[in-house]
């Protein structure tokens, strides 16, 4: 089934107002094909200055969020706070989000349908670290933040998430995995959510590779058959190498 290819740029902890005004412009004005989808998350303090500043073809995404309504939750944002200022997809799961904030699956798995509940899209990262990785417990990983991931999530909600494949070995590290190597997992995800919600959700359902992704690798990664795109990090932060990367998934 032909999935039309979705590219997200994760900005981080990067960048200030005016280094994310003039990426903002920079990438509206040069990302105006709407063969692929594209999203960027800034971060916070920076989402209503972004969102004013895209164009049309890109979607403004938030890097994570709160799964309970307003109220007492000091230093959170909650997702009304999120579609006020123009956010559209949320990002859940995140390596860093799991290793370094040392959030679990319940914890993720809450988010996930809190965000679906509240009507955005959700990418779900999933990935193995290097210790996990070299016990081959690659699959195993996979598999199972895969279902707890979207443990409660309807086939109808499901198409609303895209999932990330993010080997965290590969994060910022310069080391890619091999486009075999990411087929493989990307295969291997995509049974587990056939398993778990069907052959029909899982064939139409994107899963990106988010692993030092760029321009010199994202075509052949791309045009593995269960690689739909890419969360990028690093190289989203550069307009050239975000644009090139996104012309690649054409």
């Amino acid at each position: 089934m032909a999935r039309k290819p979705y590219i997200g740029g994760n900005w981080k902890m990067n960048l200030h107002g005016q280094e994310v005004a003039a990426l903002a412009k920079a990438l509206s004005e040069r990302i105006t094909n709407s063969n692929v989808e594209t999203v960027v998350f800034p971060a916070f303090p920076y989402l209503a200055q972004a969102k004013a500043l895209l164009g049309a073809n890109i979607k403004l995404g938030a890097q994570d969020a709160y799964f309970e309504a307003n109220g007492a939750f000091t230093g959170e944002v909650s997702l009304s706070q999120l579609k006020d200022v123009g956010v559209s997809v949320i990002l859940v799961g995140h390596s860093e989000r799991r290793h370094v904030i040392g959030e679990n699956d319940v914890l993720i798995n809450r988010k996930v349908r809190a965000a679906l509940e509240a009507g955005f899209e959700v990418i779900l990262c999933v990935g193995e670290t290097l210790e996990q990785r070299e016990k081959g417990q690659t699959d195993a990983v996979n598999i199972a933040q895969t279902t707890y991931g979207l443990a409660g999530v309807t086939a109808e909600q499901a198409a609303k998430v895209t999932i990330a494949y993010e080997p965290v070995w590969a994060i910022g590290t310069g080391k890619t995995a091999t486009a075999s190597d990411a087929q493989n997992a990307h295969k291997r995800i995509r049974q587990a959510v056939a398993d778990l919600l069907g052959e029909a959700v899982a064939s139409s359902m994107r899963i990106q590779y988010g692993g030092s992704v760029k321009p010199n690798n994202a075509k052949e990664l791309f045009g593995q058959p269960d690689i739909d795109g890419g969360l990028i990090g690093g190289a989203s932060l550069k307009a050239d190498d975000f644009v090139a990367i996104v012309d690649a998934a054409r």
